[in-house]
């Protein structure tokens, strides 16, 4: 008898998997599968930490679909060979999933897998996910699309009738070669897990969102950090965007029993611009699948021609910069795999106008850090922050200012730069300029214990952002910049002639 082969990518979830209804609709016999490929594990924008945390999500994966008389098929290998074997064991009539965005390597093996399906006359079907509009031509019209695809009503976990139970050996990280490093304060994995990290969010956590989502601090508590979940597909985009739709109607229907109710409400609307600005951006990785390759706007980064300096990518990627916050940021990051997202974009801001190193490499070594990492997320984020798409305003963070602003008595400073911990306020954002005798008081001596700053952040700032506004003045950079905001630009209507419509979701939420 033929099987349907529900193939489980990023979607690692049994509750809103329409793939999953489709399959047990069918009456045949269902196996579910989840494939490791060590190609994708070679890819330069993965880590082991990704890998672990997918893993680890799809065995509690594997837990749910047990509970519900199914099972989840672990294969290790090239994802062609692996149907291959379980087409010639069970005869795959359809394989089901959902459409993936990943990067170009994905894309590439999804369109090997598209043909291997039409030589073998297996129906594969790929139904949408999350708000991603596949084979979109241009921007117009897409969040009207985006916005009903959210209102589709949402699944529970469906219970099988029949199953191909899976016979072998969950495998370990060991068993995949691989040595994920300690991560600090990582979630726990899993759907439930997303679930309640929802819901603790929406019910309480979320009424200071708007306040606290670029502190490095309060984020962690404030923010839904529900980024990791998304990565997997432990959660749905619908399901968060119509809980938060839900909370809302709450919060307004018995606004006179709750407590800054309109100050919530600000939160939660700002949250939901947020989740739309998500999808906005995986679009872009969709419609233009190598930006993890090329630059949106090649004239503007031949303008610009930033060159790696290892000294100063080195200090950059360790937070050994100088510069207090900074260094304080990149190690919570390079300790936890998370940090909010202001703090992402100083990151590359710093790399990009401040020491003029290449967007590649210090988008590669970001991902790589990114517990949440979500190539659709980004390596538009990397070109826009880079200031190489030619449509975006140029965002050059002042270090300085961002830790005087979110942590002005320097408590973030001291817990993850401990060489400062015993600096006075009055110098903790600018340790250079303590007075010798200080230093060696407290034992911190700049350029022994703790850098000197990297270069002159004022100057280094000032003539990135000067370079890179020259650099778009150019004629074949004024052209491509505009074939990129004709095809990625957010918009209600369509552009014509040069008109720019109704301003773009960026400038609305930046």
């Amino acid at each position: 008898m033929a099987i349907d082969v529900v193939w489980f990518k990023r979607d690692l979830r049994t509750r809103d998997h329409v793939p999953l209804l489709s399959a047990i609709l069918s009456g045949r016999p269902v196996l579910c599968l989840f494939i490791l490929e060590p190609e994708r594990f070679k890819q330069q924008d993965h880590d082991p930490i990704h890998i672990n945390w997918e893993l680890d999500c799809a065995v509690d994966l594997s837990k749910t679909l047990q509970k519900s008389g199914s099972d989840l098929h672990f294969e290790i290998g090239d994802a062609l060979d692996i149907l291959e074997n379980i087409n010639n064991k069970h005869h795959i009539s359809r394989i089901l999933s959902h459409e993936e965005t990943g990067n170009s390597w994905s894309y590439d093996r999804d369109k090997k897998v598209i043909q291997w399906c039409k030589e073998k006359m297996i129906n594969w079907i790929e139904y949408p996910n999350n708000g991603v509009i596949r084979r979109l031509k241009n921007r117009d019209q897409w969040k009207r699309k985006r916005d009903s695809r959210m209102r589709i009503p949402l699944s529970e976990t469906p219970m099988f009738s029949q199953s191909v139970m899976f016979e072998g050996q969950i495998p370990s990280m060991a068993d995949l070669n691989l040595t994920p490093r300690h991560l600090v304060s990582r979630p726990e994995p899993g759907e439930d897990a997303a679930l309640k990290r929802l819901r603790l969010f929406l019910d309480d956590d979320s009424k200071k969102y708007s306040w606290s989502i670029s502190s490095p601090t309060l984020s962690t508590k404030h923010g839904s950090v529900l980024s990791p979940y998304l990565t997997t597909g432990a959660l749905s985009m619908r399901r968060i965007v119509q809980e938060t739709n839900s909370k809302i109607k709450y919060i307004r229907k018995n606004k006179s029993a709750i407590d800054c109710h309109l100050d919530w409400i600000q939160s939660l609307n700002s949250f939901r611009q947020r989740l739309a600005w998500r999808c906005h951006f995986i679009q872009k990785l969709e419609m233009e699948p190598n930006l993890d390759l090329v630059s949106q706007n090649p004239a503007i980064e031949e303008i610009l021609d930033r060159k790696l300096d290892s000294e100063k990518f080195i200090r950059w990627k360790e937070g050994r910069t100088g510069w207090p916050f900074f260094d304080a940021c990149m190690r919570q990051l390079n300790a936890t795999g998370w940090i909010n997202f202001r703090m992402r974009a100083m990151m590359m801001s710093a790399a990009s106008y401040n020491l003029w190193l290449p967007w590649r490499d210090t988008g590669i070594f970001l991902a790589k850090q990114f517990l949440d990492y979500e190539p659709g997320i980004h390596w538009p984020q990397v070109g826009m922050q880079s200031g190489t798409t030619g449509i975006n305003t140029i965002r050059a963070y002042s270090m300085t200012k961002q830790g005087k602003d979110h942590d002005p008595n320097g408590e973030y400073i001291r817990k993850w730069v401990p060489e400062l911990s015993m600096v006075p306020t009055d110098f903790i954002h600018n340790p250079w300029q303590m007075p010798k005798s200080l230093q060696e008081l407290i034992i911190c001596r700049i350029g022994i214990n703790y850098p000197e700053p990297i270069v002159n952040e004022l100057a280094s700032r000032k003539n990135g952002i000067s370079k890179s506004y020259s650099a778009r003045t150019g004629e074949d950079a004024r052209r491509i910049s505009k074939n990129v905001l004709k095809t990625h630009g957010s918009r209600k209507r369509s552009i014509r002639n040069g008109a720019s419509g109704p301003p773009t979701i960026q400038k609305k939420l930046f």
